[in-house]
């Protein structure tokens, strides 16, 4: 499918709900406790590596040019956790409030570098995470279907050109994704450590896609298990299996 016309209005506001719903689930679990999404990570390990991530960013976002910046530096174990991930996160919707979407930042991705990029992965940063820190619960949500189904989007034009996969590189063939809950699909064809997201508006019904692995499910589901969170599996699959495994970015 073509990429959906997305505004900063809306990933802001997808943060926001993303960050209190994070903040919550934080607050109700104890620190120490595992996160079985993120196996060896607790739950003050996500809130640490949010709180440096969003330091980072702004860091970013305040430079206002298109130079790599310094590595991040992760967050110490030391001090309040949940404080500090909450100052940067009010810091981070301030920095990102105030920036004019189309000024130019820096990013890892084959993207135009301005600073709307980062409305776009901060929003899906703290959806995933939000999910994780709610399987230490035991009671997970949905990610909302328009930010997930943006979020698959996102995995396909800016993860796996980037380089940024899990899973094997040398697969070869078009894979089908189906959010069933948008009635949206996305056609992505492997060529080995290569990807191209096929443009379902420039593809007639009469055209012979040739997928050889399909996946079905909520646009929830599926971005969850394109981040390895949930097994294909889960999803309503037919195929080559292992081209699904190519698509995996956590």
């Amino acid at each position: 499918m073509s990429k959906p016309h997305l505004t900063k209005d809306f990933w802001l506001a997808a943060l926001r709900a993303e960050g209190d719903a994070f903040r919550t689930a934080v607050t109700a679990a104890p620190l120490d406790a595992q996160v079985p999404s993120c196996p060896n990570w607790t739950v003050a390990d996500l809130a640490g590596h949010l709180t440096a991530l969003f330091a980072w960013v702004r860091h970013i976002i305040a430079e206002g040019t298109v130079n790599r910046p310094p590595a991040r530096q992760e967050q110490s174990g030391d001090g309040d956790l949940i404080a500090a991930w909450t100052d940067e996160y009010v810091e981070l919707l301030a920095a990102l409030d105030a920036v004019d979407p189309h000024a130019p930042a820096w990013n890892w991705a084959p993207q135009p570098k301005k600073a709307v990029f980062w409305h776009r992965r901060m929003a899906h940063e703290c959806s995933i995470h939000r999910w994780d820190a709610q399987m230490a619960t035991g009671m997970t949500e949905p990610i909302e279907a328009k930010l997930a189904s943006d979020g698959v989007t996102e995995v396909l034009d800016s993860w796996l050109p980037a380089g940024r996969r899990r899973g094997s590189a040398e697969r070869v063939g078009v894979v089908a994704l189906h959010a069933t809950d948008l009635d949206q699909v996305w056609y992505a064809r492997l060529r080995g450590a290569g990807i191209a997201l096929l443009d379902t508006d420039t593809l007639l019904d009469s055209d012979d896609h040739h997928e050889r692995a399909t996946a079905s499910g909520s646009a929830s589901d599926l971005v969850l298990a394109l981040y390895g969170r949930v097994p294909f599996e889960t999803l309503s699959v037919g195929g080559d299996l292992s081209l699904l495994d190519g698509l995996r970015v956590g």
